[in-house]
């Protein structure tokens, strides 16, 4: 099991950003896990929002968003 999974019941329900193995990467809000795929809501526009799932075999990496922290940055 790759670490960043260890980081999923913690991460639930919460905006996070995902590496994917390909250098891409794209961010929402972590909705659940099934069959072996991360469940996110992200942004499209105006009030449009996507489900979308990414499979465990093509995220190198998940990340929680840091804290409104101004000097952190800029």
């Amino acid at each position: 099991m790759p670490p960043w999974q260890h980081k999923i019941n913690y991460l639930m329900g919460q905006p996070i950003g995902i590496s994917l193995i390909n250098g891409q990467g794209t961010s929402g809000v972590l909705c659940g896990v099934s069959n072996g795929k991360l469940l996110v809501v992200e942004y499209l526009y105006q009030t449009q929002y996507a489900m979308k799932q990414y499979d465990f075999s093509l995220i190198a990496d998940i990340s929680g968003f840091p804290p409104c922290n101004q000097q952190r940055l800029f």
